[in-house]
């Protein structure tokens, strides 16, 4: 179902370029890209990207938004502590075809909690995400 990595160094390696808004370009191990764009205050109508996983840090999709997507083919994880969005998600819009699964630890493994294909959730409740998998 998921492709786990199991050392903390199997991680995405993250670059970062500061323009009129900053991006990251995420470069799995595998050698393919992903890209993240930086958290903005955001509302659910703001996470219109396809093919992403929109993660706010308020509940009923408010706050700030982090989107992350990826390109290599069979998917990816990426370390949301990396990125500074560690124990920060409390909702998530899914736009792609295929689920998304947030982990509470930073390397993909162990219990996923689901983000259904197309599907949301309003409130993860005490589920802290430190990682997530998402598909291409």
């Amino acid at each position: 179902m998921f492709k786990r990595e199991s050392a903390r160094s199997a991680r995405s390696k993250a670059t970062f370029i500061v323009g009129g808004a900053i991006t990251a370009t995420l470069v799995a191990l595998t050698g393919g890209p992903a890209a993240a764009q930086a958290p903005a205050a955001a509302s659910a109508a703001e996470c219109n990207v396809s093919g992403a996983l929109c993660l706010f840090d308020g509940t009923d999709f408010t706050g700030e938004l982090f989107t992350v997507s990826s390109a290599v083919p069979g998917g990816t994880c990426v370390s949301l502590v990396d990125h500074g969005w560690g124990d920060r998600a409390r909702s998530a819009i899914n736009t792609n075809d295929a689920s998304a699964a947030l982990f509470a630890n930073d390397d993909c493994l162990g219990g996923p909690y689901q983000v259904p294909a197309g599907g949301s959730i309003s409130d993860l409740g005490s589920f802290a995400a430190k990682s997530v998998w998402v598909a291409d």
